[in-house]
């Protein structure tokens, strides 16, 4: 060998000259374009809601990368790769396109390999904490039917490292899943401190509650369109196109605020938050057993209406996003207790605005409670295709007369219902009305209907 390179008359490297170059050799890692995949659903564009990672950042497979909103819900991403994070392309609240680069990672492996890892699927994983990834996937079924902790194969290689048993360790994800961090901290490594806004823009979007603290603008604002104010203007247009009945009731709380009384305390022992909601909610599901037309949706020709047998009951709620309606699956099936656990989810969920594409899915009819702000009275608009909605006002100490005559204080609430004139007449929307009416006031009789 040396023979040869004398012949051609080149200088032989020197042992140390030869193990640098084999070192640099050896260090030298692709940088590969980490694009935004197809999150399903026609999405065509996202915002970036928060990053968990920054330049210079060593990142595992299915390491949570970012937090991206569309129209229509909250999305994690997470890594494809083993690396180091070289470059991110968006800031936060910047709008990132599907298709597009969204960072570059110094892949740990061969160009090969990396071509291997590239399936558009293994990066998205939706809010609902069902990880799409086929690896991910099968590791969570396995842990599942193994009884083991949920955790993804990078924390178990973290946890082995460490000689750490998962089973001990508190997960703080999606569904108990044990989180690095979580490994980190049992083992002493870090202190969790509480997590950091300093790297959000401070101009808020359109649909973002400002707060009540008064601020003076020195120039005009320019506010983006995004996350969930877009799908607001999409459903809101159409709905413009639907006659609206209204029909307005006052409803009498003193029952249901005794049972209410009665039933906190063993509500607290099962850790459930009971509000007057999930019974308004049940009684709702129980007239709509007996009125199934005011459950229903219309198709975009206008030339059939689906009365659906599941009542899949949208909350509109007012989120740092903006307005978002999710739903709660199956009231029908559902005792009060059930309704009211599902109704906390989806409260802690907007407001960490984590409220997933199949909860936004499958509504059939909706409630909007704008009590809880305030208001007494409202015009709810329908939420198409569906074709019934109410509103609840504000629960109120007024006097009214009792049967013998008497002024006594009364627990008050005033529903205002909206209804498309189109399938739904008013006296189908009148007598729902008195239905849950009935139930409310004597919340007994709801029993006569469980199952």
């Amino acid at each position: 060998m040396l023979r040869s390179i004398a012949a051609l008359g080149l200088k032989p490297l020197s042992a140390q000259a030869s193990r640098t170059l084999i070192v640099s050799a050896v260090r030298w890692l692709p940088v590969v374009q980490f694009n935004l995949s197809d999150i399903g659903e026609g999405i065509a564009e996202v915002q970036v809601k928060e990053w968990h990672v920054k330049v210079g950042d060593r990142v595992s497979q299915f390491d949570n990368l970012c937090e991206v909103q569309s129209d229509k819900a909250s999305v994690t991403i997470t890594s494809r790769y083993d690396g180091v994070i070289k470059k991110l392309h968006y800031g936060v609240d910047d709008v990132a396109r599907v298709g597009k680069p969204l960072m570059d990672i110094e892949v740990e492996g061969a160009a090969e390999e990396v071509k291997q890892k590239e399936d558009p699927l293994d990066a998205v994983k939706p809010k609902s904490g069902k990880p799409t990834g086929d690896k991910e996937a099968k590791s969570t079924s396995a842990a599942h039917d193994n009884g083991k902790a949920l955790a993804t194969p990078a924390v178990r290689r973290v946890a082995i490292e460490n000689s750490v048993d998962l089973s001990k360790v508190t997960g703080t994800g999606k569904d108990g899943r044990v989180l690095k961090e979580d490994v980190l901290e049992f083992i002493g490594h870090i202190k969790r401190a509480p997590a950091s806004h300093s790297n959000k823009r401070s101009s808020p979007s359109v649909g973002q509650s400002s707060g009540p603290a008064l601020k003076q603008l020195g120039e005009d604002q320019v506010v983006p369109i995004r996350g969930y104010a877009r799908a607001m203007i999409k459903t809101m247009t159409e709905a413009l196109k639907i006659p609206h009945f209204g029909y307005n009731d006052e409803m009498n709380f003193d029952e249901l605020v005794r049972l209410r009384h009665e039933l906190k305390e063993f509500a607290k022992e099962k850790h459930i938050k009971l509000s007057y909601m999930p019974f308004i909610i049940k009684a709702c599901s129980l007239g709509l057993v007996e009125f199934p037309s005011l459950n229903a949706v219309t198709d975009a020709s206008m030339e059939n209406v689906t009365w659906k047998a599941s009542h899949n009951i949208c909350l509109a709620m007012d989120t740092p996003g903006g307005l978002v309606v999710p739903n709660i699956k199956h009231c029908e099936q559902r005792s009060v207790f059930e309704i009211a656990q599902e109704l906390n989810r989806l409260h802690e969920a907007s407001k960490r605005q984590q409220i997933s594409r199949d909860d936004l899915s499958g509504g059939t009819f909706s409630l909007s409670n704008i009590g809880a702000i305030g208001g007494t009275y409202a015009s709810p608009v329908i939420l198409p295709p569906q074709v019934a909605i109410g509103a609840i006002g504000k629960l109120e100490k007024l006097p009214r007369f009792d049967k013998n005559g008497n002024i006594y204080p009364a627990h008050l609430m005033k529903f205002s219902w909206s209804a498309d004139h189109r399938v739904v007449d008013g006296a189908t929307m009148a007598r729902f009305s008195n239905r849950v009416k009935q139930y409310i006031e004597n919340p007994s009789t709801m029993l006569t209907q469980l199952r």
